[in-house]
This record gives structure tokens, C-alpha cells and sequence, in this order.
């Protein structure tokens, strides 16, 4: 059951990708610390049961949910319209949703699609909701990456991944190499404000991110189930990063299994990271708008 005077008691956290995997169980072991938990997913009847589910299963009632597909800009816009008119404050964001696309496909706006739901979106949703994560500070944004970056390096001539054959598995890897870059940026951007931004890998976990033809998407997931670790232990650094006292104040960095690791040097390239900044702000246009140099 919750503890409803527990470390989280008072803070509300906002959780993607939260109907599945460990996006849910980073939402449930919040709430079970007290928090005030907004889940996002982009079925409106799973995320309606996974929060009927935690609330059930924790005995907390403050948790709920919005609906968003996030491959959409516009949609998460909207969505971060919704929580704005909902809530002034937002102590906890844990940017989680992701997947791996094994097939090149273009999103709504035009955008490849890992890129677009891995990497933009994440980038808008964090950059809208400012304002009331930096009401809430002392606040935490999370930012779910995974060691697939190591070994990759960002094309900025070819982010949309247009050039030669489409690999996803480098795909997904670029792209998380960009969450980390994104993670370290923003941690720059924001020094001074109370909000501190770190980035995590998960580990190898079994869950349903895998996306494509069926045969290679089973092959996946059977690789999965047999080397993959459980969502609930890949939800352990997330909810650390998001509750624990330890990493108060802590920004920029990188962490696995809840202790400060080295991510690979492209993702210390400061250069790139302002780069890839500057970058996504054209790409998104009219949508974004951040925190200045």
C-alpha cells in the first residue's frame, strides 16, 4: 500500500509511456512513495486501466492519466496543454516513452519515426511544461536512454536517417544517444533553478518496445525473453532518479543500475549537445519553446 506521508508525499510526477513495461511500474512505485502520479499513454483504455490498476494496487487515489501519441507534435502540444490546465506544478518528469522500429517509417509530421517519438518528442513535451516544473523546484526531470548509445555518433546532415539502408537498431542507438545529449543540455540550460535534469540507462528489459513485421519482431522479443531482465528491475534507476535524496541536486549526469556511470564520449561532446538543441528548436518550429543560452 501507499505510503501517503512517504518521500514523494506532496509531489506530483508525470510519467510516459506509463501503460506497459517500466514506464507502469515506474508509475506504480512512485505512487507507492505517495506521490500525486499523471500517467500518459496513447490508448485511452489501457491508461485508464493502468491507473485503475495502481491506484487499486497501492491504495493511492491520486493517480490519472492523459492521452497523447506522442509521434505527434501536435499531440504533444495538446497534451502538455492539458496537464497545464489541470496542474501549475510539476515536481517530477520522467520521460520514458520510446520504442525501436525496425522498419523506417515517417511520422505525421514528416519525421522518422524513432527520431520523432525517441527524441523530439521528449524534447517539446520537457521544454512546454517548464513553467511548471520550475514552479515546483527544487524538481526532477528523468530521462529514460539506454546504453545502445555507445558506439553511435549523430549525423546532422542525415537526423531523419534518409541516406543507405535503415538499420533500427542504430536508429534506436542515435537516438539515444541524443536523449543523453538532450539530458546534459538541459542540465546546462537550467543551472541555478533548482531543477535538476539527469539521463539513465534501464538495463536490457523485457517489455514491448519492439516495433515491426512480425517475424523480426519475434525474433526479438524471444531474445528478450531470454536475456532481458524484468521491467520491474529496469524501473529502478527511474524511480531513484525521481524520489531518492541521494541525487538531490544532482545534474548532467548519466546512471545505471541507480549509480553515476561514463556514458561514451559522444555523449560528453558539449559542442553536440548544443548543437543538437539549436537543431531540434528548427525542426520543431512553431512548437517549441526552452529555456535560453
Amino acid at each position: 500500500m501507499a505510503d501517503l506521508d512517504g518521500i514523494m508525499a506532496g509531489r506530483r510526477c508525470l510519467v510516459t509511456g506509463a501503460t506497459a513495461g517500466i514506464g507502469e511500474v515506474t508509475a506504480r512505485e512512485l505512487a507507492g512513495l505517495g506521490a500525486s502520479v499523471v500517467l500518459v499513454g496513447r490508448d485511452a483504455g489501457k491508461c485508464e486501466a493502468t491507473a485503475a490498476r495502481i491506484r487499486d494496487l497501492t491504495g493511492n487515489p491520486a493517480v490519472e492519466s492523459l492521452v497523447a501519441d506522442l509521434s505527434s507534435m501536435a499531440e504533444v502540444s495538446r497534451l502538455a496543454d492539458a496537464f497545464r490546465r489541470r496542474h501549475d506544478r510539476l515536481d517530477v518528469l520522467v520521460a520514458n516513452a520510446g520504442a525501436l522500429f525496425l522498419k523506417r517509417s515517417e511520422t505525421v509530421d514528416g519525421f522518422e519515426r524513432t527520431f520523432a517519438l525517441n527524441h523530439l518528442s521528449p524534447f517539446l513535451l520537457t521544454t512546454l511544461l517548464l513553467d511548471p516544473i520550475r514552479a515546483a523546484s527544487p524538481s526532477r526531470i528523468v530521462v529514460v536512454a539506454s546504453d545502445a548509445h555507445r558506439g553511435m555518433t549523430l549525423d546532422f546532415d542525415d537526423l531523419q536517417a534518409r541516406r543507405g539502408r535503415y538499420w533500427g537498431m542504430f536508429a534506436y542507438g542515435r537516438s539515444k544517444l541524443a536523449n543523453i545529449l538532450f539530458a546534459r543540455e538541459l542540465a546546462r540550460r537550467l543551472e541555478g533553478t533548482g531543477v535538476t535534469s539527469n539521463a539513465l540507462h534501464p538495463g536490457f528489459v523485457s517489455s514491448s518496445f519492439f516495433s515491426g513485421p512480425g517475424p523480426a519482431r519475434w525474433a526479438m522479443r524471444r531474445v528478450a525473453s531470454l536475456f532481458a531482465i524484468a521491467p520491474e528491475q529496469g524501473a529502478k534507476t527511474s524511480v531513484y532518479l525521481a524520489s531518492s535524496p541521494e541525487v538531490s541536486g544532482v545534474s548532467g549526469h548519466y546512471f545505471a543500475r541507480c549509480k553515476e556511470a561514463t556514458p561514451s564520449p559522444a555523449a560528453r561532446d558539449d559542442e553536440a549537445a548544443r548543437r543538437l538543441w539549436q537543431v531540434s528548436e528548427g525542426l520543431l518550429g512553431a512548437w517549441a519553446s526552452g529555456p535560453a543560452e
